[in-house]
């Protein structure tokens, strides 16, 4: 569905400016042990411990660097030192490398399904998949048509007159699933989870922030911004003096919109998520834009109402249907309908966009391969269906059995903590277990599959065919509204490097390419698969807690269920996260720049309770093979792998314009802090490294942070 709070463990890979796909670890180095208090000395692996060994290569380990002072370097800095950016990414990690390996394996499916296509059953989506993929392969073919395909919408454009033909043409071009200045889509009430409702949502800006309109820092992204804009106008024809001028029109348009538009810090406060109105009085906040014609032009029938999320974004587009002249919307729109397309049509407007987003705002030096792009349309346009052919391929019953097992041990962890904790009240716990008791872990894929009948992929038709799923996708999202929710659907496709926690069903969900190496190994000690997947099933779950998941009872609804002196608890609790990663300058030629400690609070809480959830799963477990407990693998105990393990899922080399993006638009810390920023909290590493207060990865007294 278009609207969901989601609570992803990596930024959206639907972002505009998104994460890069990957490529190839290098081998590391032979074993050896770490200095004084970074590890005991190193002991030789027994024979009931060599299978183990393989799942993590002590020899990445840097010794050199003490872990009591930079734990993140110590695990981390020998791999980064090996692994340069490959020159068609802006970040290479860990999870960038098992998103290659996923990337791989959809390639495999959709070349075959290519080759196939034409022998393949009719309508099955092995055809739709194979007829997509080889149209956009097609680059020939595509570079023939130049513009055409996006002619008859720039010709509807120019016919335009009046604020009213405005208002119908984005009015019509949503009803096509394309969308224009706002975001439209279903999700669940916050006030009744049970059913979905249609969530109208800020949107229509080319650049990543509302700051980035205004703030003189941002002066040359601007002037580039232009440059893209003019250059995308004069690839369809516009001359360059007219390019330039309705380049600056567009700007001066979306400046406008940006003014009125929350940043992603104020959208994370749930009452700007969440405005509901009768169409009556939504027409009242926008007249000059019918909303009974909208929705009758969708084929939706609004009874009660809808969420106008963001009143004010709303005001200021009806005003600028009022009072912008035709001429400034037919540039803002034009520009809009070329930038959307451009990565469908030819070579000329696809490296255009890349130079702009990839190159410029981003740092990337080189476009992705071709068949890497195809496959991000395949993914945005049938991802679930591609997930089917994956699951079949990739992921078997026992893995899922193993991550069942996982989810469960990790799940009971938390009750314990909710159970256990000193500084809730009884009745706000006895609400917390009923909201946990209700939680629905969701592993691997859907029960049930989507069906795509009814979505008509031709041949030699790459943008049509783009164009159809859109409609087609769009369709069956607010085809929801007014339904009753059904928890058992997804958010994230299968082959997704990541898992989400969605508070309006209280799921967790844990797609099968995340369900591999280094974060869960159907073979592999405790340990690691607790520091690594069990870490993030405790995020995930912990997500229901953060908060923005603390607002949200176990049935999905936005209701205050904490007493008054438990609330205040939590924030001063919560409060000083947000002052521990805002005392965080992670750029290096940069120290001035913080991390948004309110930006990231939702994440960072998951990453603690999460990493703590999962510990103590880890020690329940060690209980039970008391053997397993005592055992060193690579002169490394227990809890020294758990934590290891933890720390080489966020490693992570990343390109400093890239860096300094996500500071701007990412809920997430950066990966190197979100290694040490949790485990600094925990006497538990602490003493599993033998750190002494006043060190680094040591916070204690009233610096130390202890939620969940």
């Amino acid at each position: 569905m278009t609207y969901k709070h989601l609570k992803p463990l990596l930024l959206a890979a639907s972002v505009t400016f998104a994460l890069a796909a990957c490529g190839k670890q290098e081998q590391a180095a032979a074993p050896a042990p770490a200095k004084s208090s970074s590890a005991p000395a190193a002991a030789a692996t027994t024979a009931s411990t060599a299978k183990s060994a393989s799942v993590f290569d002590a020899g990445e380990l840097d010794s050199s660097i003490n872990a009591c002072q930079d734990f993140n370097g110590f695990v981390n800095a020998k791999w980064i030192g090996a692994n340069p950016i490959p020159q068609d990414r802006t970040s290479w990690g860990a999870f960038n490398q098992l998103a290659e390996k996923s990337l791989d394996t959809q390639h495999d499916i959709a070349d075959a399904a290519a080759k196939n296509a034409a022998q393949a059953k009719p309508g099955s989506i092995e055809q739709k998949i194979g007829y997509l993929y080889q149209a956009g392969m097609d680059e020939d073919a595509i570079n023939k048509l130049g513009d055409d395909p996006i002619k008859p919408k720039l010709e509807k454009i120019d016919t335009l007159k009046t604020p009213s033909d405005v208002a119908k043409y984005i009015t019509d071009s949503y009803a096509q699933g394309d969308k224009q200045v706002f975001d439209f889509g279903s999700g669940a009430d916050f006030k009744d989870a049970k059913i979905q409702i249609g969530f109208a949502n800020q949107s229509g800006l080319g650049l990543p922030t509302p700051d980035y309109y205004t703030d003189a820092k941002y002066a040359d992204l601007r002037d580039a911004y232009k440059a893209y804009i003019a250059k995308s106008l004069a690839l369809t024809g516009v001359s360059d003096a007219d390019a330039k001028k309705q380049a600056d029109e567009v700007l001066a348009f979306e400046t406008k919109l940006a003014q009125s538009s929350l940043s992603p810090t104020q959208l994370r406060n749930l009452d700007n998520e969440y405005h509901f109105v009768t169409v009556a009085q939504a027409d009242k906040i926008t007249p000059h834009f019918n909303w009974n014609d909208f929705f009758k032009a969708q084929g939706l029938t609004i009874d009660k109402g809808f969420s106008l999320s963001q009143p004010k974004f709303f005001a200021e587009f009806d005003k600028l249907l009022a009072t912008a002249p035709i001429s400034q919307w037919q540039a803002y729109l034009r520009f809009h309908t070329i930038d959307d397309a451009s990565p469908y049509l030819s070579t000329a407007f696809q490296d255009n966009r890349f130079d702009f987003y990839g190159k410029t705002l981003s740092g990337q030096p080189e476009q992705k391969a071709r068949w890497k792009r195809v496959l991000g349309a395949v993914n945005g346009s049938m991802g679930e269906a591609l997930g089917q052919l994956y699951v079949a391929k990739e992921f078997t019953p026992e893995a899922k059995q193993r991550a069942q097992e996982l989810v469960t041990n990790v799940r009971e962890a938390l009750k314990n903590r909710i159970e256990h904790l000193d500084w809730m009240s009884d009745a706000t716990k006895q609400k917390a277990i009923d909201k946990w008791n209700k939680f629905l872990p969701k592993i691997g894929y859907p029960d049930h599959w989507r069906s795509w009948d009814g979505l008509d992929v031709k041949q030699g038709d790459y943008y049509g065919d783009v164009m159809a799923a859109a409609k087609f996708n769009y369709d069956w999202d607010i085809g929801h509204i007014g339904k009753p929710t059904d928890r058992t659907e997804w958010g994230m496709t299968p082959q997704t490097v990541n898992a989400y926690y969605d508070p309006s069903t209280n799921t967790i969900n844990f797609p099968a390419a995340i369900l591999q190496p280094p974060f869960f190994y159907a073979n592999g000690d405790d340990a690691i698969n607790y520091g690594g997947i069990g870490a993030v099933i405790g995020h995930e779950s912990s997500h229901g807690f953060d908060d923005q998941g603390s607002q949200f009872d176990g049935d999905g609804n936005k209701a205050d269920w904490w007493t008054a002196q438990d609330t205040t608890q939590f924030k001063a609790r919560t409060g000083k996260l947000v002052d521990q990663f805002n005392g965080y300058a992670p750029l290096k030629d940069k120290p001035d720049l913080h991390v948004n400690g309110q930006l990231t609070l939702g994440e960072n809480i998951a990453d603690l309770g999460g990493l703590n959830v999962s510990y103590d799963a880890l020690q329940d477990a060690l209980k039970k093979n008391p053997a397993e407990a005592q055992q060193k693998i690579d002169g490394y105990t227990q809890d020294q792998r758990f934590f290891l393990s933890w720390a080489r899922v966020w490693r992570e080399n990343i390109r400093e314009k890239q860096a300094e993006l996500y500071l701007n638009i990412d809920p997430h810390a950066p990966a190197s802090l979100r290694a040490i920023g949790a485990p600094s909290n925990m006497p538990a590493f602490a003493e599993a490294f033998q750190c002494k207060a006043g060190d680094a990865m040591v916070r204690d007294g009233d610096k130390q942070v202890k939620i969940w």
